[in-house]
């Protein structure tokens, strides 16, 4: 946990922020993976943690503005969990590490809330994102699951405070993404020809457990990149393969990092990967170059899908003005990601509180393909936490969707492009902190040009 102090000030930024009414914080409880005993690996709530600092199961709280109380609910432990899980703290000594001195039992949070609502008083609460709190809010106060109205104000007011990083907040992020970054550096090493995608899985998450941390995401580790989102370890690496690694740490803060790189299986790239790989790298470098406030990240991501379409253009794959190509989406066919999204607590940070108003300021996303799936877009300030990734991909069902009626032909030239359609696709990314004149990596460098991976094959 944080000092005491950090807690306190964030709950009354908090309040001041929403103004009145009660502020519900809906803890994450254990859950079974096949029977009540045997639980998913925990994880609380990050909101609950930010404002809290509780990493414990079981746990809700509320901040009641207009009486100017705070309260965590939760049942102390019986001797049958002290058998089990060894003696600890009380929950009033835990709370009070948060600056809470009032907890009440579990049992006294719906007849609060009762009264609360029975004085025609506001109760606000965050999206859900767990069938199980959807289930405690209908139990707590009546809101059947798909009905949920989140409080708007209560929304922004949290992103408000969790979007600008702090800087022992930045400690803590710097911290995950130094572990972060040797679990790259140990799969640049390691991988060889004939090993399973599953080796390489096992030997960063254990560089992430051997330095007390966590995966912050399911690793993906695969020779299949051109599959954006691809959790199977089964293939096996084979000459002439790239493994496409995304993996990332989380600390018992509960601050990630977030890092991918794209590693030959040989000792060199061959001259096929180094031609769409230096591309890539040429977008990442010119996204980067623009990072600074106020400075629209849709205008960057606009550079780096500009820079992919030229190199393209130069590969023969694609054609005509980059402007043009990248207005019309054109560059989706090979870009159909976002560049980017915020990092913190999350690694997509505060995602279930709605990218609209996380990464766009509750403006409206795209609808474009590609476009749409970019998670931020809003101007960037100091103390915004952010990953740089753009890729090129040859992904063969969009290329074979796209090219039945030659879809923006004007801008794809097919007679060349189903020549690359086993490529796969390449990614890196690091991590960026937005500076007062710019913006600053995260954590240690891992190698990102051809060259500098090489030199560790």
């Amino acid at each position: 946990m944080f000092s005491t102090d950090t807690y306190r000030q964030r709950r009354a930024a908090l309040r001041k922020a929403v103004g009145s009414g009660v502020l519900l914080f809906l803890g994450n409880d254990e859950l079974g993976m096949n029977y009540e005993d045997n639980t998913y690996d925990y994880r609380q709530d990050s909101s609950f943690l930010y404002f809290f600092g509780q990493p414990y199961a079981g746990l809700n709280a509320i901040i009641d503005i207009d009486n100017d109380r705070e309260i965590i609910f939760g049942d102390e432990l019986s001797i049958d969990h002290i058998v089990w899980m060894g003696n600890q703290p009380t929950l009033h000594e835990k709370a009070a590490l948060a600056g809470i001195t009032e907890t009440l039992p579990a049992a006294d949070l719906k007849p609060y809330l009762d009264k609360v609502v029975a004085g025609g008083r506001k109760v606000h609460y965050l999206p859900t994102y767990r069938g199980d709190n959807k289930i405690k809010l209908f139990n707590l106060l009546g809101v059947k699951p798909g009905t949920e109205q989140p409080s708007e104000e209560f929304i922004r007011a949290v992103i408000n405070l969790r979007n600008h990083k702090t800087d022992e907040e930045i400690a803590e992020i710097e911290k995950a993404c130094d572990v972060t970054a040797d679990m790259h550096i140990t799969a640049m090493k390691m991988l060889r020809e004939g090993m399973r995608e599953y080796e390489i899985a096992a030997a960063v998450e254990a560089v992430a457990r051997s330095r007390g941390c966590r995966l912050s995401f399911p690793t993906i580790a695969t020779v299949n990149g051109q599959t954006l989102h691809n959790h199977a370890y089964h293939n096996i690496v084979k000459p002439g393969d790239m493994l496409l690694l995304d993996a990332g740490a989380e600390t018992p803060e509960g601050y990630a990092g977030d890092m991918s790189s794209t590693i030959c299986a040989g000792k060199k790239y061959t001259r096929h990967q180094k031609d769409v790989y230096d591309i890539q790298v040429a977008a990442h470098r010119a996204a980067v170059a623009a990072l600074r406030p106020g400075v629209p990240f849709v205008d960057v991501y606009e550079l780096a899908a500009r820079t992919i379409v030229e190199g393209l253009t130069d590969l023969g794959v694609m054609r005509g003005n980059p402007y043009d190509a990248v207005a019309a989406g054109a560059h989706a066919m090979f870009f159909p990601t976002g560049l980017g999204h915020m990092m913190g607590m999350d690694v997509h940070d505060m995602e279930s509180l709605g990218e609209v108003f996380v990464g766009y300021d509750g403006k409206p996303k795209s609808t474009q393909f590609g476009r749409k799936s970019l998670r931020l877009a809003r101007p960037l300030e100091p103390g915004f936490v952010l990953t740089i990734e753009p890729g090129v991909y040859f992904i063969p069902e969009l290329i074979d969707y796209w090219g039945a009626n030659r879809h923006l032909g004007d801008f794809i030239n097919y007679d060349r492009l189903d020549a690359w359609r086993d490529f796969s696709g390449v990614r890196n990314e690091e991590d960026y902190l937005i500076t007062a004149d710019g913006a600053r990596r995260l954590g240690k460098k891992i190698p990102l040009t051809t060259e500098e991976v090489e030199a560790l094959r």
